[in-house]
């Protein structure tokens, strides 16, 4: 069973949420409070090592940032702002606990993400699992909100983190150890390794589409074929896009199905264009893709259909 049919069978068992509510589905869920106004974000995510993660190409510590990253940039793709977090550890000795939290803490510290708790167990391989809570100011943007005519827009160029491992693979081929700043990387390749080990959550991107009208939005974990299907299909609609802006270094196969770049992207009804809302805020002006189209099965680039391409999940 692959990922997309698992998730259609827990659909089918998991309980229907209240309206104006998402329980599954989504990046994250999103729960009404008491007094109305904000909704709760909840988000959690698992990075298991040998499958998220190769620890002979990148440091314990990247894998710490990796899982809390992972879970914040759920909270950006709602629009929300985190708030804290808790831990779960499992495999992994205690004398490489603080390599470990090196990462997690970097990570939450900076995003402004507290750990408040969390758990510890034994296990045969290193499985990390955070839970992120959040807040979204009104209700959270969705992946199902899009109309035909949207136009699509991109936080950023895509495949650096697919890239990156592409790098960090060929140096381990030649013999070198994992990444290591020892002259033989260039500046570029370097970018590019960070983009893979240390993803950047975009947290003021995801707010900056929010308050200029964004009606659906999801971040690219899985891949731009892959992700972008997902928010066409919850929404109902289908998509044309002109061209996909490819990260320095990446290819194109790269942008569209390499995965982990954890960029934003949304849908705007036209004539909304984002870019002074997020250049006000000292952001990079989004990237426009295309548009969305009343027919579900189009999935088109350039006028061609689009391959599927990006990380699945096989259970």
């Amino acid at each position: 069973m692959d990922e997309n049919e698992a998730l259609e069978l827990l659909g089918r068992l998991l309980p229907a949420a209240p309206p104006g509510e998402v329980w599954w589905g989504d990046d994250a869920a999103a729960v009404d409070v008491p007094g109305g106004g904000r909704q709760l974000l909840l988000a959690l995510d698992t990075v298991v090592a040998g499958v998220d993660a190769d620890l002979s190409l990148t440091r314990l510590s990247d894998l710490g940032w990796k899982a809390m990253a992972v879970n914040l940039s759920d909270i950006a793709a709602m629009g929300g702002t985190p708030a804290h977090a808790v831990v779960s550890v499992a495999g992994l000795g205690a004398r490489s606990l603080p390599d470990l939290y090196e990462g997690l803490l970097e990570a939450s510290t900076r995003y402004g993400c507290p750990v408040v708790g969390g758990d510890l167990s034994s296990g045969e391989q290193l499985v990390v699992s955070v839970a992120v809570t959040g807040w979204s100011e009104g209700h959270a943007v969705l992946r199902s909100g899009a109309s035909p005519g949207d136009t699509i827009w991109v936080t950023s160029p895509l495949g650096a983190a697919a890239a990156g491992l592409r790098c960090l693979r060929e140096r381990a081929a030649k013999g070198r150890a994992g990444w290591a700043r020892d002259g033989q990387l260039s500046p570029e390749q370097e970018a590019l390794v960070s983009a893979h080990a240390r993803p950047v959550p975009a947290l003021a991107e995801g707010s900056a589409a929010k308050k200029v009208g964004a009606t659906a939005m999801i971040d690219v974990s899985d891949g731009l074929a892959t992700d972008l299907s997902r928010l066409a299909r919850s929404s109902g609609v289908g998509f044309e896009l002109a061209e996909v802006p490819v990260a320095p270094g990446a290819t194109l196969l790269e942008a569209l199905g390499g995965g982990d770049d954890y960029v934003l992207v949304f849908t705007l009804p036209p004539p909304v264009a984002p870019a002074p809302a997020f250049e006000a805020v000292g952001l990079r002006a989004p990237i426009p893709l295309g548009a969305c189209v009343a027919d579900t099965g189009r999935h088109h680039l350039g006028g061609v259909p689009l391959a599927v391409a990006g990380w699945e999940h096989v259970l």
